[in-house]
């Protein structure tokens, strides 16, 4: 759970809480609608929500349809998770100047900026608690994405829907909101029912006004996040990993997916935890100035592979393994977590429709052959 404050507000009220946080200070970004897809924008009004819509999402498809009700928070989610608020996809880290006594050096970290998040979904809350473990907790931690970081509100919304994709419920991330959030919203018909998880969001809640929160709304709250959960495909042999991915390593149905993948890097760029990236520097034609970027890169390209005069993932196969062994494996001996937060962005934008609970399943299986256990789907 996600607080230990709460209340209860009108739904058509959402826009008081924007208000407060303009007046704050906060620039309020929210998901919006662009170009057939839901991306995360400015927002100034509740109108500029995607109030009415819902996606659609299967291996390899997304749509967005008008249902014409005035559920605020029916999308569950595009392409975008919370990452490039913190982890830039494309910033500079230097710049250097040729000096006549030889050169220097100036740090370029990003300028501080208060932002609001309005309706982070509780995979994409545990995302960032993943980046807030690679990128803050470590021996040197990232100045850039500590700046971004400290200046975040994260207002997630509890998911009482689940989509074909989702699987948050076996990762342990979902679908009630997990710590990590400063507010957390579950939408009830014309009600939002408000949770507190920060200090900073019991003081925005102060200064609401906000009706108590009666017994029948918290059950009503709880059994449509629980239906949600029920509704999901599970991820299977969970147990067994992620010793049971190691002992894989010859497994036929590496190259299988192999035979399928198009290395396109889709998967890693919509996951909200994939942290691979390259840097590059660039200077001007006559040498004086350079300056060195930090950009997103994919384990899947060919280029991440080499190293002094090798590549060591020449083949699409050798990445494909490494990405879900690491995913699901590596990752725990790193960090101590799964590297997945089951958002299941990667099925959906893979072109091919590749399901990565279809593609463990049937690696951990001696026929190759996926068994997946789905519940009844209550979209």
């Amino acid at each position: 759970m996600c607080s230990n404050d709460r209340g209860v507000f009108p739904s058509a009220d959402l826009q008081r809480v924007l208000d407060l946080l303009r007046a704050k200070g906060y620039r309020v970004i929210g998901p919006t609608l662009h170009d057939g897809a839901v991306v995360w924008d400015t927002i100034v009004r509740v109108s500029d929500l995607p109030i009415g819509w819902r996606d659609r999402q299967e291996p390899g498809r997304y749509r967005l349809e008008q249902t014409g009700t005035d559920e605020i928070f029916g999308v569950v989610h595009g392409p975008q998770s919370l990452k490039p608020f913190v982890f830039a996809p494309r910033e500079p880290l230097l710049h250097i100047e040729r000096t006549q006594k030889g050169f220097s050096v100036r740090p370029q970290l990003p300028a501080p900026e208060k932002i609001a998040l309005l309706g982070a979904r509780p995979c994409d809350v545990a995302g960032l608690a993943i980046q807030d473990q690679i990128f803050l907790k470590g021996s040197y931690p990232d100045p850039h994405y500590a700046r971004r970081r400290q200046g975040l509100f994260v207002i997630a919304v509890n998911c009482t829907r689940a989509l074909p994709t989702c699987f948050c419920r076996s990762m342990g991330t979902g679908p009630r909101a997990p710590t990590g959030c400063d507010l957390a919203l579950t939408e009830l018909d014309d009600l939002m029912l408000v949770e507190a998880g920060s200090q900073a969001g019991r003081d925005l809640l102060s200064e609401l006004p906000l009706q108590p929160t009666s017994e029948a709304i918290q059950v009503e709250a709880a059994k449509r996040i629980d239906a949600c959960a029920e509704s999901q495909t599970r991820l299977q042999g969970q147990a067994a990993l992620p010793r049971a991915l190691y002992d894989a390593h010859d497994s036929q149905r590496w190259d299988d997916a192999a035979s399928r993948c198009l290395a396109c890097t889709n998967c890693t760029m919509v996951c909200p935890t994939c942290f691979c990236h390259t840097v590059e520097d660039r200077s001007t034609l006559d040498g004086q100035h350079t300056e060195r970027t930090r950009r997103w890169d994919s384990c899947f390209t060919h280029e991440h592979g080499y190293i002094h005069g090798k590549n060591i993932r020449p083949t699409i196969k050798d990445r494909y393994r490494m990405w879900l062994t690491h995913k699901f494996a590596a990752w725990h001996d790193q960090f101590g977590m799964s590297g997945c937060v089951g958002c299941g962005r990667c099925i959906t934008w893979c072109p091919v429709g590749i399901d990565v609970r279809e593609e463990i399943s049937a690696v951990l299986t001696s026929d190759g052959q996926p068994s997946l256990a789905r519940s009844p789907e209550r979209l």
